[in-house]
This record gives structure tokens, sequence and C-alpha cells, in this order.
């Protein structure tokens, strides 16, 4: 497809990931600029039959409760929608802690897909079931915690959250010994898949040494919320397909309520109302706008 103002799909889909890339919350990854391998995202999205989707990262609520945050379910679920419409079949997984915040996401976004959870016990036979059966193409991770070099899973301020969380750590382990493309998303550098951006993040995010991920992705994609690169995938399909396959801001409010309805908690502010990493829904919309006029323009 070429587009009239931005020349061709590549430079339409490196200025969207340039309009993601804000960093509105200070997380400092984005300090300075990060590359998006345009032409290969392109190319590895031309056709996605079918799809692991992984999200899911858990908050700690001052009463003591562990639930989901509200980063990564939506998020998901915008880019399960647009895999299906574009004709994939997907899977998306996520754990105990963040199964109904993810449930709740694909719910409200009208996927065909629904939410599996990932056994605590038995994780390796499930995820050998998982490849040797969907066998699927491809990998997609989205605001779930990688394990750390030390062995460890932390949260941005450099706690350890090993117990908050189920050990997928085998699943991109068996994407690779199954050939799946693997493409994560993530916006503090201790997300999966950002082991690919460690000079970065030991760079340029506080504590970035101790929380990176170890796995790094075979594309690793950067913005300064994580739901946003749901957003930045499905713009990429709705190139490749020729319609629009994002979300109309009523339906992103639609998730983000049924999401907190569900038990979900900004993850910044541990709190159940209307945000996502301490950012309004306006300052979230106001991305989605401008990644829509990208697509509409192309």
């Amino acid at each position: 497809m070429q587009t009239e103002k931005t020349g061709n799909p590549e430079n339409t889909v490196i200025a969207i990931a340039q309009a993601l890339q804000k960093d509105p919350g200070g997380r400092g990854l984005l300090s300075g600029p990060v590359e998006t391998p345009a032409a290969a995202l392109l190319r590895s999205l031309a056709a996605v039959p079918r799809a692991v989707l992984l999200t899911g990262f858990p908050v700690r609520l001052p009463g003591g409760e562990t639930v989901g945050e509200t980063d990564g379910p939506s998020g998901l679920a915008n880019l399960a929608w647009a895999l299906e419409q574009a004709g994939g079949i997907v899977r998306p997984l996520t754990d105990r802690t963040c199964f109904p915040q993810l449930q709740a996401a694909l719910k409200a976004r009208g996927c065909t897909a629904e939410a599996e959870m990932i056994p605590e016990d038995g994780r390796g036979l499930f995820t050998e079931e998982l490849f040797s059966g969907f066998k699927p193409t491809h990998l997609f991770t989205l605001e779930r915690p990688g394990k750390a070099r030390d062995g460890h899973f932390y949260n941005m301020r450099g706690g350890v959250i090993d117990a908050m969380i189920t050990d997928t750590e085998g699943i991109p382990k068996a994407a690779r010994r199954h050939g799946a493309v693997m493409i994560s998303v993530g916006d503090g550098g201790n997300e999966l898949g950002m082991g690919a951006l460690r000079p970065l993040i030991e760079e340029r995010v506080p504590h970035g040494s101790l929380i990176c991920a170890d796995a790094p992705a075979d594309i690793a994609l950067v913005s300064g919320v994580s739901n946003w690169w749901g957003w930045g995938l499905a713009a990429c399909l709705s190139l490749l397909c020729g319609k629009d396959l994002l979300p109309s801001p009523e339906t992103e409010r639609s998730m983000l309520r049924a999401v907190i309805a569900s038990g979900g908690a900004d993850g910044c502010t541990a709190r159940r109302e209307e945000t996502v990493d301490a950012l309004s829904a306006e300052i979230h919309l106001s991305v989605l706008e401008e990644v829509r006029r990208l697509v509409r323009e192309a």
C-alpha cells in the first residue's frame, strides 16, 4: 500500500511508532529514541494464521489483594480483535491473578477468542501441548513480567514480585524451539522480551540493570504505555488489510471500565479508577486519535 503523505507503509509505521513513543509517565526508557524495525514488523504481520497472546502484570492493592493491572488487557484485546479480523486464530493467555481482567477486556472488545488461564502446576505440559498441537506461527507478549538475569521478576521500583505471578518463561522458550516469531511490547524494560533492548534499559531506566527482563524478543516494541502498541499493531494490520481495525474511543472506554469492574487496578497508583499508569483516559485517547489519523492518511 502506498501512502500519499508518508510515502510507503514502512514510513507510516515509523510515524505511528513515534506517536506511541511519548513518555508522559517519565519511565525513562523513552528519554531518547528507540528504533522500531518497521520493515521486519510488517513482513511478520503480513501473515499471522495462528498466534499465542500473553499478558498480565500484577499489582498489590493497599489491603494486600493482588490483581491484574489496567495496562495490558485492553491492549491485548485490541490486538486479538485485529488479528481475528485479519483472518487469524488467536489464543489469549494469562495467569490466575490477571485472568478476570483479560476475560473482561476480550468480551468488551467483541473478540471470538476467550481468555485461557495458564495452570500453576503442569505448566510445562500445557506449554508443549500448546505449541505442538496449536502450532502457533507467532507469540505476542504485551505487558507481561519477564524474569531478570538473577532469576527474579521485578516491578518498576525494583521490588521482587515472584509470589504474585505464575512463571511463564517456558512460553518464549517453546516459541523459539518451535520457530514461532516473538513480538513483545513493554514500557519499562521489566517486561518479557525486553532483553533485546538491554543496553538502553540499563542506561535509561531506574534500576534498569536489576529489573531488565533477560529473554529477548525477535521484535521488541516500546511505547509510553504498553496498551498503546495494541493500537500500533492493530494499525499495522489496518495498513496490510486496507481497513480500519482500531477501536473507537467509546470502545476503549468500555474496555477500561470492564477491566476495572472485573477487579483490575492502575499499576502505578494501585487504585480502581479509570486510569492506566496514572494517566487519564483523555491522554490515552489523544494518542489513539493520532494513530487513527496516521492510518487514515495512509
